[in-house]
């Protein structure tokens, strides 16, 4: 197989919104059925930045990610993706939106009746490029999820691992503005975890893409904010002690339906609170 390329950059991911951010939430709640899932959570994405966003199961991590992309609508605050206010589009306004936004759902969410290139290329389809280019962009993201030779194959002849990549591809295939994963390394044995980890870092690395990052393993996280992507090496390296990776990376911790912890891996591992430190032991 060629040896895998690396994507054009996204020029559009360049451009500052009026807000200056990414996502914003602005004292943001919802409750269902009388139980508050988020309570007041307010958090900035900055452009470029990866926030990876934990919490116990039933915390609202995955809600928190419907809400940033219009699929359930607060009951009090504002949500601003790109530098529109989400809280008031229609729906025809947030299908607009959607274009610009990229989503990594836990189970992949590929369409088994389709091939892999149809898969990838489904949004392409939609927006009626033309098939040239469809093939062009189709291939060159499955080179750079390295699955290429899945071209013509269908989800059911794939590992889960490799589904997961393919979802990445799909995701990626549009040049999003912005990405939000759901638990990318849900259910994935620890050495392909670490390959969907290495993948999302370069994916941060190469196209400095906006991204929001649910997930329940702590070490993912931990790992992306101590090693970044190596174009010479085409993988991920270590960073020395002390030195920051060159995308901004931060951690955001629920607990009870509120932000308890919002800032850098270093000030998470230096954190005094008990309920924190328990946490990351």
């Amino acid at each position: 197989m060629p040896a895998p390329t690396l994507p054009s950059e996204n020029p559009a991911a360049a451009v500052v919104s009026p807000s200056g951010y990414a996502i914003e939430f602005d004292n943001v709640s919802i409750a269902f059925d009388e139980k508050v899932v988020l309570d007041g959570i307010s958090f900035r994405l900055a452009h470029g930045e990866t926030k990876a966003v934990f919490g116990v199961a039933g915390s609202g991590k995955s809600t928190l990610l419907k809400l940033a992309i219009g699929l359930l609508r607060p009951d009090s605050g504002r949500i601003f993706v790109l530098g529109e206010e989400i809280t008031r589009m229609s729906e025809q306004e947030l299908f607009e939106l959607r274009r610009r936004v990229g989503i990594v759902f836990q189970e992949s969410a590929l369409f088994d009746s389709l091939k892999v290139y149809e898969n990838v290329g489904y949004r392409l389809v939609e927006e009626k490029r033309p098939v040239d280019e469809i093939e062009r962009r189709v291939r060159e993201v499955l080179r750079f999820v390295e699955l290429e030779r899945t071209y013509d194959m269908r989800p059911s002849e794939l590992s889960g691992g490799m589904r997961r990549r393919v979802a990445i591809a799909r995701a990626i295939t549009t040049e999003p503005e912005v990405l939000l994963y759901d638990s990318p390394t849900g259910g994935l044995d620890p050495v392909t975890s670490n390959t969907i980890v290495e993948l999302i870092v370069k994916q941060r690395d190469v196209y400095k893409t906006s991204a929001l990052m649910v997930t329940h393993r702590l070490q993912d996280a931990f790992t992306m904010a101590t090693y970044q992507f190596d174009k010479a090496t085409n993988k991920m390296v270590a960073l020395p002690k002390g030195q920051h990776c060159e995308v901004p990376m931060s951690f955001l911790i629920l607990r009870d339906a509120k932000v308890i912890f919002d800032g850098d891996a270093h000030q998470l591992a230096t954190s005094r609170d008990d309920y924190i430190r328990e946490y990351i032991s």
